[in-house]
């Protein structure tokens, strides 16, 4: 399970991501509440455009930023958007401490947020697969997935307590504080020991190359499709929590704190349970998919507050393990060379339908309550779930079959996929010979 970390650069590089994401999560939760309790008039929809701000340029910034990681040294720029994004967490709580802070002021604060996070996310995506290599990045990215959940497990919990003591603008300079712990790790990591990459060249079409790639792909563009309907629509935990905590079960900062704490000791397992496999797996995502719509139902009808608590530790469960088997299915089956700009691709997909989703969801819950919302998040991973299948029968040949003892299971009878064009077909036949293979037996069932 923490194989990972036998590695010297890959153990600095966690202990310090560590201490960073929980101090990401606890400006999360105070940003979340003070947009909901203070500067709106308990508004969902001011939750749901304050996402949206922070998370739509990696959707707008696309183009240019898988580019700059596959282009620039990885750990240099990790270390330019890590301290630009501690020097935002510090203003924005210099603004809450004085008084001076207004709802357009944060709107702001998130949308510069979200254009440093915009180029930080497939640089740190990334950087995974340059301090671990071969078979253990899988490994890796199920690890990171399970330190960012940890500091989830700690950091709203933290956030709640430190809100009703000592206030939001304290817990945004702690925020900015945590973020040396992670300039201090990239400082230590020994760059010689970082895995040799081929550096995108200068000149046109080097954009354009990364959106070829993933057309020649159809395994990974039906992860895609997967990830951008339960990242729209599904991943509005923000929405979900803090309107069930205020609106449906009258509770304050404490308890709202205290669900996402909850829902993140799911998100640790799922992680943790994705670590211990030797790969990922499509039918791991299929199975992710149907227990994220089945968990999300059962929390809108959740009747108590800790029923629904109980209820979001299996919601949590659910989305970590299909996210992380989503980014590594990506990042294990795409070419070294071209894995940057996959990367600002899949992050601009996942967080990029945010400003659409987010607002929708926002507004549901406002119009007809939160648990409605939480029901369109039901429907997104049953969406999800009925793309994977149509994918599987459709171009992985997925039947039902019986054997010889008549019991009834699903086999793929064909696993070569399926590419649209013979300009496609011929390109993946050419050059992508040896990645779709590892696809293939990634995506068996």
């Amino acid at each position: 399970m923490f194989r990972s970390l036998a590695g010297r650069n890959y153990r600095i590089w966690f202990a310090g991501a560590l201490v960073s994401n929980v101090g990401t999560w606890m400006q999360r939760t105070a940003q979340d509440w003070i947009v909901l309790t203070q500067l709106s008039n308990d508004d969902a929809v001011a939750v749901g455009v304050t996402m949206a701000l922070q998370f739509g340029p990696q959707l707008l910034l696309l183009p240019f930023t898988g580019l700059v990681a596959d282009r620039f040294d990885r750990r240099k720029m990790l270390m330019l958007t890590q301290g630009l994004m501690g020097a935002l967490g510090l203003g924005l709580g210099v603004m809450v401490l004085t008084h001076t802070a207004t709802l357009l002021s944060l709107y702001g604060f998130a949308l510069a947020l979200g254009i440093v996070a915009a180029f930080d996310t497939p640089i740190r995506q990334a950087f995974v697969s340059d301090v671990v290599q071969g078979e253990h990045v899988a490994n890796a990215v199920a690890l990171n997935s399970a330190s960012f959940n940890a500091a989830r497990l700690i950091g709203p919990a933290v956030a709640g307590v430190l809100i009703a003591a000592i206030g939001s603008g304290w817990v945004f300079v702690i925020n900015a504080a945590s973020f040396l712990a992670v300039l201090i790790a990239l400082r230590f990591v020994d760059p010689t020991q970082l895995a040799d990459r081929p550096r995108a060249k200068r000149g046109k079409g080097q954009i354009v190359a990364g959106f070829r790639y993933v057309r020649t792909r159809p395994d990974i563009i039906v992860v895609l499709c997967m990830i951008f309907v339960v990242g729209t629509f599904g991943v509005n935990f923000p929405i979900f929590t803090s309107t069930m905590a205020k609106v449906e079960f009258h509770r304050g900062a404490g308890e709202f704190g205290l669900l996402n704490s909850v829902m993140a000791i799911g998100s640790v397992l799922g992680a943790l349970l994705s670590a211990r496999r030797d790969r990922p797996r499509m039918r791991t995502l299929v199975v992710a998919s149907a227990g994220f719509g089945l968990a999300c139902t059962a929390a809108a009808f959740a009747p108590t507050y800790w029923s629904f608590a109980v209820v979001l530790m299996f919601v949590g469960l659910a989305s970590l393990t299909f996210m992380t088997t989503a980014n590594a299915l990506v990042q294990t089956t795409t070419t070294p060379a071209m894995r940057g700009r996959v990367m600002a691709l899949y992050m601009a997909i996942f967080a990029g339908g945010t400003p659409i989703g987010a607002p929708i969801v926002g507004a549901i819950a406002d119009a007809a309550g939160p648990r409605w919302a939480i029901g369109v998040g039901a429907a997104s991973g049953f969406v999800a779930l009925a793309i994977a299948v149509v994918w599987l029968v459709r171009f992985q040949r997925l039947r039902l079959r019986y054997d010889a003892d008549t019991r009834l299971h699903l086999a793929i009878t064909h696993a070569v996929p399926v590419v649209g064009t013979r300009a496609a077909r011929s390109a993946l036949r050419q050059d992508l010979s040896r990645d779709e293979a590892v696809a293939n037996r990634s995506s068996g069932v």
